[in-house]
């Protein structure tokens, strides 16, 4: 029983772990585009703060928990 809510509370905590990591960035500010209209997206922010190399001890946190997860489940 200990191991599932260890592992539940693991794959809290990661998710927890990685949006925070994402929406501590820079604020949105409105700025203009070149066809017109306004937009929130930053300037100049690629996907690169979508990768393995940004989120990869969120993802090793959540992979863990769902491993006590599935074979707490036998225990």
């Amino acid at each position: 029983m200990w191991v599932i809510l260890i592992g539940a509370a693991l794959i809290i905590g990661g998710l927890l772990f990685l949006f925070s990591s994402v929406l501590g960035r820079k604020p949105s500010n409105p700025h203009q585009l070149p066809q017109g209209g306004t937009t929130l997206e930053p300037r100049r922010q690629g996907l690169r703060f979508l990768g393995l190399s940004q989120n990869w001890p969120a993802l090793a946190v959540i992979a863990l928990g769902a491993i006590l997860l599935a074979f707490g489940r036998y225990s």
